[in-house]
């Protein structure tokens, strides 16, 4: 995606870095290359967009940058944004040892805040099919974006994405920890250069395709706006497996469903179909062939054939989530 010249900020300025369970990426501040104090007018105003569980440590990477300010957290769920609101508060007080450092704003609806200005970057951690929607809002709005992975729910949304960030000339990053990860990086460089041969099959293990959501219908939480939880999914009755309450301290498992996630095929297979990608040196292309099992509702054996011949199989072959 095309860069551009930034007035006040550089959203992407090193490296990606990876913390143990999330993606996330390092802004090198400006006293580490230095070049001094970083004023408050160079800082990145940063916004999230879904504060569910995964931002619970995710922000810390956020909020510990010196060139970055968190000051806006968007979410359906009020328990969940007011979370936020009082954790990012604590954290800026502890760090800067001022109570009233950081007044974050609380939102409902993502269109409210991509209206703030003062707004330079986005963080999208929403359930994967409001990805592209928010993302691409975002970018028209002249925000650059960092959007969780997998980048999208379908592969059509995913282009549109593609495309807005160069019609806009907006910086997008969707994060892949596997790809900071060292023993990933060595086992790529290795294919790559040969140390293993030809390689004529990839193996790829990750889980199911998703499922068609059946789950029955519970009374909504008066905390939670229901239907814009749904937004472009079909409408069905709320679930808590869907969207838990806050107090729970289980993951949602919306991932499973067809309309809000793609199953352990995008959830893993984010991770580990890139590092297949990766290793075979195709970041650039991709397969030109797409093969279905051969029996009819098997949730393993599609093949993806490239245009030298590879195959990437999905197939369990013992060894957990692997490639």
């Amino acid at each position: 995606m095309k860069n551009h010249p930034l007035s006040r900020r550089k959203f992407i300025r090193q490296t990606i870095t990876a913390t143990a369970a999330f993606s996330a990426f390092t802004i090198i501040p400006r006293h580490v290359l230095g070049k001094g104090f970083t004023p408050p007018s160079d800082k990145v105003q940063l916004g999230f967009i879904g504060t569910g569980k995964l931002i619970h440590e995710l922000y810390t990477s956020f909020a510990a940058l010196e060139d970055v300010t968190i000051v806006a957290g968007c979410d359906v769920d009020k328990k969940k944004v007011q979370w936020f609101k009082e954790a990012v508060e604590k954290f800026y007080a502890e760090k800067t040892g001022k109570s009233d450092y950081v007044n974050l704003v609380k939102y409902e609806l993502y269109e409210e805040l991509l209206e703030r200005q003062d707004i330079d970057a986005v963080v999208v951690a929403t359930p994967d099919h409001w990805h592209a929607m928010v993302s691409i809002a975002a970018m028209k709005a002249g925000k650059d974006v960092y959007c969780e992975k997998p980048l999208a729910h379908r592969v059509k949304e995913g282009r549109a994405m593609v495309e807005t960030a160069r019609k806009y000339e907006r910086i997008v990053q969707t994060g892949t920890m596997q790809r900071s990860w060292k023993d990933f990086r060595t086992a790529c460089e290795l294919v790559r250069n040969g140390y293993v041969g030809e390689i004529k099959e990839v193996f790829v293990s990750v889980g199911d395709p998703p499922l068609d959501c059946n789950l029955p219908g519970q009374p909504e939480p008066e905390n939670l706006n229901w239907d814009r939880w749904l937004g472009p999914a079909q409408m069905r009755p709320y679930n808590a497996i869907l969207a838990p309450p806050i107090e729970d301290e289980d993951w949602p498992n919306w991932r499973l469903y067809n309309e809000f996630g793609g199953g352990g095929m995008t959830d893993w297979g984010a991770h580990m179909f890139d590092i297949a990608q990766w290793g075979l040196g195709m970041d650039e292309t991709g397969p030109v062939k797409i093969i279905p099992p051969k029996k009819s509702g098997a949730v393993r054996g599609i093949k993806y054939i490239y245009a030298n011949g590879v195959k990437l199989i999905h197939k369990d072959f013992n060894r957990g989530w692997a490639v």
